[in-house]
């Protein structure tokens, strides 16, 4: 996976937490990205590690300040 796919995938993944419906997990979001075929659940553990690190989603799985920064910036992104 080149550091391009790896941006593509974190902006992915922010935006799906960012959309996600009321009750809905972490875990539930994850499942459907992998269930695409966007990446493995192996990928998608080792990224979700790195978003927490980064300080972009908390440890109860929701977007930070920070983390929302980047999801809305990825949803001007696609939207373009």
């Amino acid at each position: 996976m080149t550091q391009e796919d790896k941006k593509l995938l974190k902006r992915v993944t922010l935006l799906g937490i960012l959309k996600k419906s009321r009750g809905e997990s972490l875990e539930e979001v994850i499942d459907s990205l992998v269930s695409t075929g966007s990446y493995t659940p192996a990928e998608a553990k080792k990224l979700i590690k790195e978003l927490k690190r980064d300080g972009l989603i908390n440890s109860m799985g929701n977007l930070t300040m920070k983390g929302q920064k980047f999801a809305k910036e990825a949803e001007s992104m696609f939207k373009q």
